[in-house]
């Protein structure tokens, strides 16, 4: 987690600041974070998928590509996981639709 935040802290643009949201597992809220100055963490409410749209992507990459599957090994189930998410990230357009909320935009 915190060299995914100081990935993030060096894209964000100077004078600019970055609203991350994510859930509250454990390694997301540990103080041994060092958090950057221009980075500020939005913690979603426990229990609370519906305002998390990654749960969104997750269910439609389980429901499209990585259900009903038995595999021989780490590296079959690596493989598979890593295919499924290449065909995603093709199709930027299913990831936005994804992370919409009907009751947001009423």
């Amino acid at each position: 987690m915190q060299r995914h935040l100081d990935e993030i802290a060096l894209v964000v643009d100077p004078g600019a600041h970055a609203l991350v949201m994510l859930d509250q597992a454990g390694w997301h809220t540990t103080d041994k974070l060092i958090l950057p100055d221009n980075i500020t963490l939005l913690p979603l409410p426990p229990k609370a998928p519906e305002l998390n749209p990654a749960e969104n992507v997750w269910q439609f990459m389980r429901e499209n590509w990585l259900s009903n599957r038995i595999f021989q090994s780490y590296d079959e189930i690596l493989d598979h996981c890593c295919d499924a998410w290449n065909k995603l990230i093709d199709q930027p357009w299913c990831i936005m639709s994804l992370g919409l909320r009907q009751w947001a935009h009423q």
